[in-house]
């Protein structure tokens, strides 16, 4: 294959990357904004749309094994193509951390809330805005703006260790509050999570600038996990 059609291919492939994370990262805010308003259709939906995400992914993995298998790549090209396929494991599985915030919307039921969500809201808006950077790092290919988005993740940590302290405060005063304060602690896991999942999407673009394998911010997710 001449060298300007394999390079028309990665980008292709680059392209669908960045169209799969734009679709990941309204997820975030569907399904943060279906837990806040209890909006079960809203839930629904975004349960239905993890096929399509899927598919995205899948469809992703097999390009680039097809690259790999048939072109073999030089260094630089495999290091890129690599990183593509696991920066889209990772979408997927951000999605699914969404997903999870409209099981919970469907489990809850008519139950009410056990307080007003203002913390998870404010880590749904940083794993949003992380996931964001991440694509323009993966775009531009930047490995200083993809370390700059992992250094972001503490703060999502420190969220999460608030709302967690808050809502262990509520179970302790009452423990019929149990159900919902977990329903509520499980939420703001899986926007913990995200940050997480954000975090390897930055190092991945890290390993495709660079070939420097890293691994960031291990002691915040030691703590939380």
């Amino acid at each position: 294959m001449p060298r300007d059609t394999f390079e028309k291919q990665v980008n292709d492939l680059k392209k669908t990357l960045l169209a799969l994370g734009a679709l990941t990262t309204q997820t975030i805010s569907d399904g943060t904004e279906a837990l806040k308003t209890r909006d079960r259709v809203t839930a629904q939906s975004l349960i239905k749309q993890d096929i399509e995400i899927n598919r995205m992914r899948y469809d992703i993995e097999e390009r680039a094994y097809r690259l790999i298998a048939t072109q073999q790549p030089l260094a630089s090209d495999l290091r890129e193509i690599m990183s593509i396929l696991l920066i889209a494991i990772e979408l997927e599985r951000i999605a699914d951390h969404s997903k999870n915030l409209a099981e919970i919307v469907i489990r809850m039921g008519d139950e009410p809330l056990l307080k007003p969500l203002i913390d998870i809201p404010r880590m749904a808006q940083l794993c949003e805005s992380m996931l964001g950077q991440a694509l323009d790092a993966v775009a531009r290919n930047d490995s200083e703006l993809a370390r700059a988005v992992c250094n972001r993740d503490e703060e999502i940590d420190q969220l999460y260790k608030q709302i967690f302290r808050e809502l262990m405060t509520y179970v302790m005063e009452d423990s019929r509050t149990v159900t919902r304060a977990l329903n509520l602690l499980f939420a703001a896991h899986n926007l913990e999570r995200i940050g997480d999942r954000v975090t390897n999407i930055g190092e991945r673009v890290i390993y495709a600038a660079t070939g420097r394998l890293e691994e960031l911010n291990v002691e915040n997710h030691q703590m939380v996990e």
